[in-house]
């Protein structure tokens, strides 16, 4: 995800990073160039003056953009949503760190390592649950965070979020059978794992109902035909303007429905879409500092990055 600073309004004009316009610039000049073309033939195609009215594309217009608007607030639904399940994620791996932090009741050598490692497996968790919304397979990822045994354990699994899940609620069990917490600590710890829970099912429901395809191609049909029949309706009017205009139409358009297409998937790993990797970081740093284990400076966002 491209995060950036609100600069002036020249520079706002010209940035590349984040938009959405390399992702286009082809069908822009496709367009520019058959609107030269029209423009150089004069609206006639094999002598036929194609008799199309300036207000037929804005009755048209209006109705696309009716449409549009509705399937921008169903994409930016499910990146709103991705956003908060993120976020809450954050939240609850904090609150559950400092619980086991601060309720075990054991401060033994043994036990702190113990709980040093569960720290780690909460972060493997993250990461995990990260590579498998990117459709990223395997453990190898993991191996700096959890031991060879458990490594060995996750492969092969197609859920390894919850499979780590389970190790974390196998070691709170044990820690209630040592008498180490009493039932309504487990209970907390437990109502605890069922909210990282909710975030991985949250998570999957997203990634896995995307919008109705059917919404995706009429959009998609229905802008690319206003736009390459605009030319036709005003050249009449606006001469050689015309194919400024419609570059400047076709690009509200296009540009609105790429950006649809992109937030709709949340999880990606294009400009505008979460960004995963940063949280994860986050995530792991923060809860690696409240349990005191070593690790490499934190590198805060000063202008700008790709995650």
């Amino acid at each position: 995800m491209i995060t950036r600073q609100r600069t002036n309004w020249l520079r706002m004009l010209f940035i590349w990073k984040g938009s959405v316009v390399k992702k286009i610039v082809v069908q822009l000049l496709v367009i520019t160039v058959f609107s030269l073309v029209i423009l150089f033939l004069k609206g006639k195609i094999y002598e036929y003056k194609v008799p199309l009215n300036p207000t037929i594309f804005t009755l048209i217009g209006l109705a696309l953009a009716i449409f549009m608007g509705f399937c921008n607030t169903a994409s930016y639904d499910r990146y709103w949503e991705g956003r908060k399940l993120w976020g809450s994620l954050v939240i609850e791996t904090r609150s559950l760190t400092r619980q086991i932090l601060t309720l075990v009741n054991d401060n033994s050598p043994a036990s702190k390592a113990e709980k040093e490692s569960i720290i780690r497996m909460i972060a493997a968790f993250c990461w995990s649950l990260n590579f498998q919304l990117r459709n990223k397979p395997g453990t190898e990822h993991l191996s700096r965070l959890l031991t060879a045994e458990q490594v060995d354990q996750l492969k092969g699994k197609r859920f390894i979020p919850v499979a780590i899940l389970g190790f974390i609620g196998e070691w709170i069990s044990e820690q209630h059978q040592k008498k180490h917490i009493d039932t309504i600590v487990l209970t907390a710890l437990d109502h605890q794992l069922n909210l990282l829970s909710q975030v991985v099912g949250g998570c999957e429901r997203i990634s896995n109902t995307p919008l109705p395809f059917a919404y995706s191609v009429l959009l998609h049909r229905t802008v690319y035909f206003y736009c390459f029949c605009l030319p036709f309706g005003l050249i009449d009017s606006l001469g050689w303007m015309m194919p400024v205009i419609v570059l400047l139409i076709s690009y509200t358009f296009i540009a609105l429905d790429a950006i649809i297409q992109e937030i709709a998937e949340p999880f990606g790993e294009e400009e505008n879409d979460l960004p995963l990797n940063s949280i994860c970081k986050t995530i792991e740093y923060s809860i690696f500092e409240q349990a005191g284990i070593p690790q490499a400076p934190y590198q805060p966002v000063t202008s700008f990055f790709i995650d």
